[in-house]
């Protein structure tokens, strides 16, 4: 089968298409025919050796997707031919690949296989943001930071489900608009030198009872100068390539707190499982509409990759992958 392998040095220029044998299934998993990858943030750090989890290599790169089942254990909860999504802890940008039972997500009735690989990641990040770490209420004001990225629009249409006042932050008037699109109140873009004196004028001076920021860098510092009492600041990630550098007296003279917003289903399957049941309930009542971007074949992996780091991206970035329709020339 195809797929995309890092090379022995780290670096999107040493990725390459090869081919490798077929991964074999074991009763753990499933071996699921790729039909859609999903792109993150996460894989860029991983092909780059500064991410968290690193591979032996060479490895096989891609942390999500969604497909159709090839193959399953006997007394699977899944059979041949059902359309599933999954996160996979690396190995998702090939023909083939396989999927742990316990990660896989049926797709949802009415979903594409597309929009199905936006859920895996951005989604339950999203709701382990709000919902745990947050416990939003329909009372707060939350303001979400990339707001028109693949976590950050998960954000706000998980936080309009939930009654919550949105601001949704940017850089640009047309991500702005697609945020206002899936349940944004009020736009602020953080290029403009005054966006942290905007959100204290849209909050009355109070600021904003949670920030959700994946941005990181200067953004995230600047975000504690309109924080509200009591407020929870969420760190999600660092997508501006730098680590925010928190002043403490800004939490302190708050009472507010930074929360790191992590998880995985090895220590957190019974948290992972209720937040599944509710994301299922979230869809069923119409809230959840996946922004997907398909621009890009998982053939064009690297423009798609370089795509997303340089912000070039709404919503999630989704590549076809099925091999009978030339996604891999």
């Amino acid at each position: 089968m195809k797929a995309w392998v890092s090379g022995p040095s780290p670096g999107l220029e040493h990725l390459d298409v090869k081919e490798i044998a077929l991964p074999k299934r074991d009763a753990d998993h499933l071996l699921v025919r790729v039909s859609h990858a999903a792109l993150n943030y996460s894989d860029l750090l991983m092909v780059a050796d500064t991410y968290q989890v690193r591979p032996p290599r060479p490895f096989v790169v891609g942390q999500e997707l969604a497909g159709i089942v090839e193959d399953a254990p006997e007394g699977s909860a899944f059979k041949p031919g059902d359309a599933v999504a999954s996160k996979v802890l690396w190995g998702g940008f090939a023909e083939y690949a396989l999927v742990r039972q316990d990660m896989a997500i049926r797709v949802p009735e009415g979903f594409s296989l597309s929009q199905a690989a936006a859920l895996p990641v951005s989604y339950t990040t999203a709701l382990v943001a709000l919902d745990t770490c947050a416990r939003l209420t329909p009372a707060d004001t939350v303001m979400i930071h990339a707001a028109a990225g693949g976590v950050g629009l998960a954000a706000v249409e998980i936080a309009a489900a939930n009654g919550a006042t949105i601001i949704a932050t940017a850089g640009s008037q047309e991500k702005l608009e697609t945020a206002k699109a899936h349940g944004a109140h009020h736009l602020v873009c953080y290029r403009d030198s005054d966006w942290v004196d905007q959100v204290k004028s849209i909050t009355g001076g109070r600021g904003a009872n949670v920030i959700l920021d994946p941005v990181g860098g200067e953004i995230g510092e600047n975000s504690l100068r309109c924080i509200a009492h009591d407020g929870r600041y969420l760190i999600v990630g660092f997508s501006s390539g730098a680590m925010q550098k928190l002043a403490p007296h800004r939490l302190l003279l708050k009472r507010a707190s930074a929360i790191g917003v992590y998880w995985n289903h090895d220590t957190d399957a019974a948290l992972l499982a209720g937040l599944q049941t509710k994301l299922e309930g979230l869809i069923a009542e119409g809230h959840i509409n996946p922004l997907v971007d398909e621009r890009h074949s998982i053939g064009n992996l690297p423009e798609a990759l370089d795509d997303l780091a340089n912000r070039r991206i709404q919503g999630k970035a989704v590549l076809n992958a099925d091999a009978s329709k030339g996604a891999w020339a």
